[in-house]
């Protein structure tokens, strides 16, 4: 049975323009004109530069704020729902900004160059082969990754060689032309692993006592090096300290990816543009908001004559109907973007300045240990705004300090109370824990447990497991292999 009812209900929903303003406040400034300049091109109706204000302006802002209605164009002239889509908005706009198919990844474009695998391949056109070693090192030289290693088993080469090259070849054939390979630049290419890498580099050295002896740790004590196990070391190889240490300052110089610096040359440039900046005035903090995050824009004055147009006209064909429907269309999404850049500059700097007066002490002086705790959710309450866009402005933008160009989501932390029950943030206790590893006896680095008792001993009582993860945070590694000789 089939009944007709009505139903009432609340929901939430975003509209093309809130979604709009939040892509807008996530990018940085670079990609903030890169989308101006998209949407310059877009929109007609939207101009950049100073606006010429004519006197048919102010007859068009009154028709478009509907403060006159006697002028203002008959419903019956417009198909309402050609028009119009869910929540009013134009279709055109819903399509261009919620991650449609037509909203393609933009890129700035640079230089190919040469691949790293080509350069290898224009080595080899000077060393002599037949043809079944030319594709046999044709083939090896296609499996070197980017950090100039082959990671493959010589036998499932050999096996790909049978299938796809319709080459037959025994593993010491391949054995043979792979260490031609090798012999290519740059010294360590194509090795197996990072103890055959570092062997194939020093092999290119003048032969001196240090190399050999750095050559036969590698080869043969691998494990013991890379586990800092010296005191062994010392005694298999029957060498002192000073020489032990000159052996693994050879190794320290050499480049353990030696394809990596060639692979980075191809790699766009990014280039750091601060959102915003602070000075220090009189003793007073002074930010400012980057010049290139306000632009300016204006609708379109030949928009608006040929709308006012529109409306002199007497006789109203249907092109010009369809006309007007598109020209309403652009002018809207222009106001929709104008009044969503001037949204996300406000937005930017009464969220910056929130963070700026939350740190204050550390603003003024620049000691990281007068950084106080601070989340997402202390701005966001401070602001009246969601803790999703403070996010958005934090994860994107940087600051330009008289202590440096800084991630704003660097100042950030977490808290923790120190022996006195007062709140300081993580980052000083990784501040201090970076000093206290720094400052250690290199030949006998600082354990966790001993770290963990000498923050204690400094008002900061957290466990050795908070010490560890502080440290690999980092970057720094376990105390064994932070040893030197």
């Amino acid at each position: 049975m089939l009944k007709q009812h009505l139903q009432f209900k609340l929901s939430q929903k975003l509209s093309p323009q809130q979604i709009q303003l939040m892509k807008l406040i996530q990018l940085p400034t670079q990609a903030f004109e890169q989308r101006i300049n998209q949407e310059l091109e877009e929109n007609p109706a939207l101009e950049s530069g100073k606006e010429e204000k004519s006197s048919l302006d102010d007859d068009f802002d009154e028709d478009y704020e509907g403060e006159s209605d006697s002028e203002s164009i008959a419903a019956e002239d417009i198909n309402i729902d050609d028009y119009l889509s869910d929540d009013e908005v134009p279709d055109y706009r819903t399509r261009a900004n919620n991650y449609s198919p037509d909203d393609d990844e933009k890129s700035i474009p640079y230089a190919a160059g040469m691949s790293f695998n080509q350069y290898l391949i224009n080595q080899l056109n000077t060393v002599y082969l037949n043809d079944q070693e030319w594709a046999i090192a044709e083939f090896l030289v296609g499996s070197v990754d980017e950090s100039g290693y082959i990671r493959r088993p010589i036998a499932d080469i050999a096996d790909d060689l049978a299938f796809t090259q319709n080459i037959y070849c025994e593993e010491e054939d391949i054995q043979r032309v792979l260490k031609i390979v090798q012999e290519l630049d740059p010294p360590g290419v194509a090795a197996r692993t990072l103890d055959e890498c570092l062997i194939l580099q020093l092999k290119r050295k003048e032969r001196t006592s240090n190399i050999e002896l750095a050559i036969n740790i590698l080869d043969k004590s691998f494990e013991q090096f890379t586990k800092k196990h010296y005191n062994k070391l010392l005694q298999k190889y029957d060498i002192n300290e000073d020489e032990l240490k000159e052996a693994v300052l050879e190794i320290e110089k050499l480049n353990p990816k030696p394809g990596g610096s060639y692979a980075g040359s191809n790699k766009v440039i990014e280039h750091i543009v601060p959102d915003f900046s602070i000075k220090i005035m009189d003793g007073e903090l002074d930010l400012t908001l980057n010049g290139r995050n306000a632009p300016e824009l204006h609708i379109s004055n030949e928009y608006s004559n040929m709308l006012a147009g529109y409306k002199s006209a007497k006789d109203k064909s249907k092109s010009q109907k369809d006309a007007v429907m598109f020209i309403k269309q652009k002018l809207d999404s222009a106001k929709w973007f104008i009044d969503a850049i001037k949204q996300r500059q406000q937005t930017l700097y009464i969220t910056m300045n929130a963070i700026m007066q939350y740190q204050k002490e550390y603003f003024l002086s620049g000691d990281e240990r007068k950084l106080r705790p601070m989340i997402l959710k202390d701005i966001a309450d401070t602001i009246h705004m969601d803790v999703s866009t403070v996010s958005r402005v934090a994860n994107s933008k940087y600051v330009d300090t008289p202590y440096g160009t800084k991630l704003i989501k660097e100042y950030f932390s977490e808290s923790m109370k120190n022996e006195e029950g007062e709140d300081v943030s993580t980052r000083e206790i990784k501040s201090i824990l970076e000093t206290v590893i720094r400052d250690e006896e290199k030949k006998k680095p600082l354990t966790d447990d001993k770290l963990a008792a000498i923050l204690k001993d400094k008002g900061y009582p957290i466990a050795r497991r908070t010490v560890a993860k502080y440290r690999e945070q980092l970057g720094i590694p376990v105390a064994r292999l932070r040893k030197q000789i």
